[in-house]
């Protein structure tokens, strides 16, 4: 197994008085504690208890099929053992190139028990994406669906410079269900390639067999490399270890009050840490059912959800926006469900009214990022989150069991209670740093503590506001916009349906704010009328003089906005 990266060493990093007394534990239910002792420090070892607890349960429904706990402890052996069998060894990486399927699943846990590392990989990346990560990472096996087979990785197979993993298992997504929804399913059949292994096959030829030797983990050994975006340069592997993904898959759990038998939607893609976190591993703490749907669609999720009630569910909150704004969308479609929860990206509060409005759940925030296995910040359950009377912005919650957070200044110092600053934090679920980069791990980590690039604070009651990214600050007449600020403004007009404020070059003002928004369907407005809008509702420097309205906003596969394309379209189109 590949050793966690060595850490500069530095100055130690102190927390200030402030947060040493933690005010957020008045915000806790009587009796609740601040931290746990997680049960297991491995997440193997949590999905073998998931099988001894509850064999015949659901684990996996996927339309029309299910798929048992004892049935997925099967699938998996039988894959550990074909992998083993091809000379998979331990500390050997497989990459899983699938959207929201059961393979996912399946692939992880038998990884595991092969004694390797899996690895997350965006559905979406092309041939340039996959050269970088199948180089960083050389994964001795990757499991894809065919269409990706074919359109991405048999080209490469012919490309120089690029390691191609010598184990190739190819898989449809009509598998282990048989309903095959038109509108997800058009154009999806089997493709055999003569080349690669046909999973199907290799699951019926294993069947019923167990790897020979059982590996035993560490809390510090790889459970999995999930990939940073690369929004600010080549996408790095952060290396979650076993006893990070089962903290928080654990302590989720707890903190959501995920009550026995209870099932969870897979909304968020499986391969972003949203997904894997707190779809797989906490089904995996809970031996809940995991209702997965191959690909988010808004009007098929609504059906998904009324067909299978789950209680739990957490993505994007464009996903919920999408859903909100389908002509199908009804109470009823959500009825079922008693914890909804966003992440990934900051929450318009009028977006979480409306949805109370219509449909009687309160969306509750939180924070995380990859580095941090999801959350480090979430909203208790029963407790509405405060909007900040001076920015707008929906705080994302308070420092999750065993965590600390703080505020500090460019110099690392931190901030008071109240001042804007980078949000550090500290806790089990930190990765141990980057695949094979030790450079840009002591950049960010630091003693343990990461440094997120998030701009935020904290108030005198502990909930935490993140008010943007430091890369989107705009610097207009030399006053500094948050985007944050213009886009909340932006999701209280009627019309708006999504919203991104971006820099645009003005020769004046040297930047100056530009809006892209779409619009609700059936809804019209000019950019004129989304101007003035603006204009009488916050300070002159921040209304965006420019508003360009298109259809949709591009979005990465887990539902962020892109903001990173519409500035490089803003700043060419000023050339």
């Amino acid at each position: 197994m590949a050793d966690p990266v060595a850490m500069e060493t530095e100055p130690k990093v102190s927390a200030p008085d402030p947060y040493e007394a933690m005010p957020w534990l008045s915000l806790f239910d009587p009796g609740q504690p601040p931290s746990i002792m997680p049960q297991f420090q491995d997440v193997l070892a949590m999905f073998r208890a998931a099988v001894a607890r509850a064999p015949e349960r659901d684990a996996i429904r996927y339309f029309d099929g299910r798929i048992s706990w004892r049935e997925l402890d099967t699938l998996t052996d039988a894959l550990a053992v074909d992998l083993v069998e091809r000379g998979f060894q331990r500390g050997d990486r497989l990459g899983l190139y699938l959207q929201n399927v059961p393979q996912f699943v399946i692939g992880a846990v038998a990884a595991w028990k092969a004694g390797g590392i899996a690895v997350a990989i965006n559905p979406m990346n092309r041939a340039r994406e996959i050269t970088q990560l199948f180089n960083d990472c050389t994964p001795k096996a990757v499991i894809c669906h065919g269409s990706a087979y074919e359109r991405v990785l048999a080209p490469l197979r012919e490309a120089a410079g690029v390691h191609m993993p010598p184990l190739v298992y190819t898989t449809t997504a009509a598998d282990f269900q048989t309903r095959n929804v038109p509108a997800l399913f058009s154009g999806v059949h089997p493709r055999r390639f003569p080349e690669t292994i046909d999973l199907k096959e290799a699951l019926e030829g294993s069947r019923g067999r167990k790897p020979a030797a059982t590996p035993h983990y560490r809390a510090s050994d790889i459970a999995f490399l999930v990939y940073t975006s690369g929004t600010t340069g080549e996408p790095k592997g952060a290396m979650c270890t076993h006893g990070n993904m089962a903290f928080n898959g654990e302590a989720l759990r707890r903190w959501i009050k995920l009550e026995d038998g209870m099932s969870i939607l897979g909304i968020a893609p499986l391969f972003h840490i949203t997904g894997l976190i707190c779809h797989v591993v906490a089904s995996f703490s809970n031996a809940s059912p995991l209702i997965l749907a191959y690909r988010f669609e808004p009007g098929v999720m609504l059906d998904i959800i009324e067909e299978h009630k789950p209680d739990f569910a957490i993505g994007a909150i464009t996903a919920y926006i999408a859903m909100m704004n389908h002509p199908a969308a009804t109470p009823a479609k959500f009825a079922s469900l008693t914890r909804v929860f966003s992440g990934g990206a900051p929450i318009p509060p009028s977006v979480v009214e409306e949805f109370h409005r219509r449909f009687g759940h309160w969306i509750q925030p939180g924070y995380g990022m990859t580095e941090t296995n999801a959350p480090t910040h979430i909203a208790p359950l029963e407790r509405r989150p405060p909007v900040d009377a001076n920015t707008g912005a929906l705080s994302v919650g308070i420092p999750f069991f065993n965590t600390r957070a703080w505020i500090c200044d460019d110099e690392g110092n931190p901030l008071p209670v109240g001042e804007i600053g980078e949000i550090v934090v500290e806790g089990p679920m930190i990765v141990s740093g980057y695949w094979q980069k030790p450079e840009e791990t002591a950049q960010t980590i630091r003693q343990g503590r990461l440094f997120t690039g998030d701009i935020g604070f904290m108030d005198k009651d502990g909930w935490f506001y993140v008010v943007d990214r430091k890369k989107d600050m705009i610097i207009a007449s030399g006053y500094k916009v948050w985007p944050r600020d213009v886009e909340d403004v932006l999701y209280t007009h009627p019309a708006v349906r999504e919203a991104a404020v971006v820099p645009a070059l003005d020769p004046y003002r040297g930047e100056t704010v530009k809006a892209v928004i779409s619009l609700k369907p059936g809804q019209s407005a000019t950019p004129e009328e989304i101007i003035e809008f603006c204009k009488s509702r916050m300070a002159a420097y921040k209304y965006p003089r420019i508003v360009e309205i298109i259809d949709d906003l591009p979005k990465t596969v887990t539902g962020k906005i892109l903001r990173r394309e519409l500035r490089a379209k803003a700043a060419s189109a000023a050339q």
